[in-house]
C-alpha cells in the first residue's frame, strides 16, 4: 500500500478552497512516451500532455483536448491509469486524473498552447534520467504506474450530466 502523504496545513474555515483538477495522458509509440517541454516561470520543464478540466467537459474529453492542444496529436483514450493527489510546495493542491491513450494522427502545423516549447518522444529511461526537469513528482509517478501495467477500465469513471 502507498504511504499516505504528510498532513497538509489546514485551510482557514472562512476561505473558499478547492483543489485544481487536472488530467494527463500517457501515450506510447515505438517504446517512447509522448511528453511536452513547457516553460513555467522561466524554467523549461517536462510533463505529460496535461492541463485543467474545463467547465462542462468530462475527464476523458479534457485528456483528449489537452493532448491535442499541447502536442498536436489526436488520441483515443483507452484506459484510466489512476487518480493522484499532490500538495505543491507553493501550497496549491492538485487532483490529477491520468489516462492511457493511443496516438491516432498528428497535425504538425497546429500551433501549440502558450508556454509549450515542443512535444517530444522519450524512452522511459530518458524520462527518468531527466527527473530534475519534471514539472512535478506526478510526471514520473504516472509514467511508472503506466509502465507497471496499471490500466483500469474507463467505466470506473462516471459522467453524470
Amino acid at each position: 500500500m502507498p504511504t499516505p502523504p504528510p498532513a497538509c496545513s489546514p485551510v482557514a474555515p472562512s476561505a473558499a478552497w478547492h483543489p485544481d483538477v487536472t488530467v494527463a495522458s500517457v501515450v506510447a509509440r515505438g517504446g517512447r512516451l509522448l511528453l511536452v517541454e513547457e516553460r513555467i516561470e522561466g524554467r523549461l520543464v517536462l510533463n505529460q500532455p496535461a492541463g485543467h478540466l474545463d467547465p462542462g467537459e468530462s475527464l476523458v474529453e479534457a485528456a483528449v483536448r489537452e493532448t491535442l492542444e499541447e502536442t498536436g496529436w489526436r488520441i483515443h483514450v483507452e484506459s484510466f491509469i489512476g487518480a493522484y493527489q499532490w500538495h505543491a510546495p507553493s501550497g496549491q493542491q492538485f487532483l490529477r486524473f491520468a489516462f492511457g491513450g493511443q496516438a491516432l494522427e498528428h497535425d504538425p502545423a497546429r500551433p501549440l498552447d502558450t508556454g509549450i516549447e515542443r512535444a517530444l518522444w522519450l524512452a522511459p529511461a530518458q524520462l527518468r534520467a531527466r527527473a530534475s526537469e519534471h514539472r512535478s513528482p506526478l510526471v514520473w509517478q504516472v509514467a511508472a504506474d503506466w509502465l507497471a501495467g496499471r490500466r483500469h477500465p474507463l467505466s470506473l469513471l462516471q459522467w453524470v450530466p
